[in-house]
């Protein structure tokens, strides 16, 4: 038995997956794999059993979870040591995003950061924001859209980041594109095109929808900004995307304005093991905070 079978045994538990694992862990699956079926010698019993795609472990198994788990984390906070006491002459910065984020704010910021350590590697990961926080122990810091919407794993911090503002956006020919104020319940009377299950621009409108009492007619549910907007060109519907999203629009889409409250978020930013957290990620946050004071 070994650190690393250890590690690698925590980590398929929490994906609860071999292949998902191996992705985390930048590891082929045969090794994963190999270093299951030696840890299991070592053990004499099965610590996990197949079920479906995926893998479930045994009475032994959960047993030995706990003791893996802690390892890994001590593992994990040596790491961050030994990157902020190296500084960033080197090394690599894991960052997720959310859909918004990750089109319309990380391209900048990635920019700036490497500007000023141009030999940090910089890794994505993106997502929506459902995907992003079940993807945290993957990534030094993560950009969000609205609060997390789940409980957080043990250790991470949450910092409030800036306000964005959700827009209604009809084609050129809707009967509404020459209107420019309307309430959710006149926009209900028409069919509605939201983000995929998980969004934070799905979940801010249907709670404003909610609050107001209105019924939505959802028309079509499509993943991502883009295909948002496509699917309101198509005629497909009033569609909900943020105001980023169409800051170059050509006029073939009009944005209405939701009246009498706007639909505003705020993003947040995520810190896994904000306790010990790589000088990368906390240099990367320092400049994430202070685009959020420059407004």
């Amino acid at each position: 038995m070994t650190p690393e079978q250890l590690i690698t045994f925590a980590t398929v538990a929490e994906h609860g997956n071999i292949s998902h694992a191996a992705q985390a862990l930048h590891l082929s699956q045969p090794a994963v794999s190999g270093q299951l079926k030696l840890l299991q010698e070592a053990f004499g019993e099965p610590l996990y059993q197949r079920a479906g795609r995926g893998v479930r472990l045994t009475a032994a198994g959960e047993q030995l979870l706990a003791h893996a788990e802690r390892l890994r984390e001590t593992f994990r906070q040596a790491q961050a040591l030994r990157e902020a006491m190296q500084g960033l002459e080197r090394g690599t910065l894991r960052i997720g995003a959310s859909t918004t984020p990750a089109s319309y704010l990380l391209p900048y910021l990635i920019a700036d950061f490497h500007g000023r350590y141009p030999d940090v590697l910089v890794t994505t990961t993106q997502g929506n924001t459902a995907e992003i926080v079940a993807a945290l122990n993957g990534v030094d810091i993560a950009l969000i859209e609205g609060p997390p919407g789940q409980e957080l794993p043990l250790g991470t911090a949450l910092t409030a980041w800036r306000e964005d503002e959700i827009v209604a956006i009809v084609p050129s020919g809707h009967p509404l594109a020459d209107k420019g104020q309307h309430t959710l319940a006149s926009l209900g009377a028409y069919p509605l095109v939201l983000r995929e299950s998980g969004s934070g621009v799905r979940q801010i409108v249907e709670r404003a929808f909610a609050r107001d009492g209105v019924a939505m007619r959802v028309a079509l549910e499509i993943a991502g900004v883009e295909g948002v907007k496509e699917a309101v060109r198509a005629g497909m519907g009033i569609g909900f995307v943020s105001a980023m999203s169409i800051r170059h629009e050509d006029g073939a889409l009009h944005r209405l304005q939701v009246l009498p409250h706007g639909l505003v978020r705020r993003f947040s930013i995520l810190m896994p093991h904000a306790a010990t957290p790589s000088r990368a990620a906390a240099r990367f946050l320092e400049l994430c905070v202070s685009m959020r004071d420059e407004g």
